[in-house]
C-alpha cells in the first residue's frame, strides 16, 4: 500500500482520535478543519480525506500493533514533517480537552518513533493547551 505524506498525517490523526477507542465528532471535525486550512494540505484533494481515514480505520482493524501504522506513515513522511505530525496528533488528542491514558501512551509512542527532542514536544504540547484552553 502506497500513501502520500498527507495521507500519512491523516493516518496519524485518525489513530490519535481512535486511541481512546472512541472517535468523536469533535475529533473528526478538527481533522477536517486542519486539512482544510493548513499549508501542508494545500494540494490535498479533500475527497481523499474520507478515503484515507477509512483506509486507516480498516488497517487498524487488521493490525494488532499500532507500531505497524507508524511504520507505514514513517516510510513516506520526511523527517522535516515529524514535528508537524506530532503537532497534529497533539491537536487531535487535546481537542476534547480530555487526555486519557491511551492517548498519552500513543503520543509517547509517536514521540519516540518520530525521534523528536523533549523541548520540541513540550513546546508543541504547551502550544496546544494554550490554544484550546477555555475561559
Amino acid at each position: 500500500m502506497s500513501i502520500s505524506s498527507q495521507d500519512a498525517l491523516v493516518y496519524l490523526m485518525v489513530v490519535t482520535a481512535a486511541a481512546d477507542r472512541d472517535i468523536t465528532s469533535i475529533e473528526l471535525d478538527r481533522i477536517g478543519s486542519l486539512t482544510d486550512r493548513l499549508p501542508i494540505f494545500v494540494n490535498y484533494d479533500r475527497d481523499m480525506l474520507a478515503q484515507a481515514a477509512s483506509n486507516c480505520v480498516d488497517l487498524m482493524g487488521q493490525v494488532d500493533d499500532l507500531n505497524k501504522i507508524l511504520d507505514i506513515a514513517l516510510a513516506v513522511l520526511p523527517a522535516r514533517l515529524h514535528d508537524t505530525a506530532y503537532a497534529l496528533a497533539v491537536e487531535i488528542a487535546a481537542v476534547d480537552l480530555e487526555l486519557l491514558q491511551e492517548e498519552l501512551r500513543w503520543l509517547e509512542m509517536m514521540r519516540d518513533r518520530l525521534n523528536l527532542d523533549r523541548l520540541t514536544t513540550a513546546a508543541i504540547e504547551v502550544s496546544a493547551r494554550a490554544r484550546l484552553r477555555k475561559a
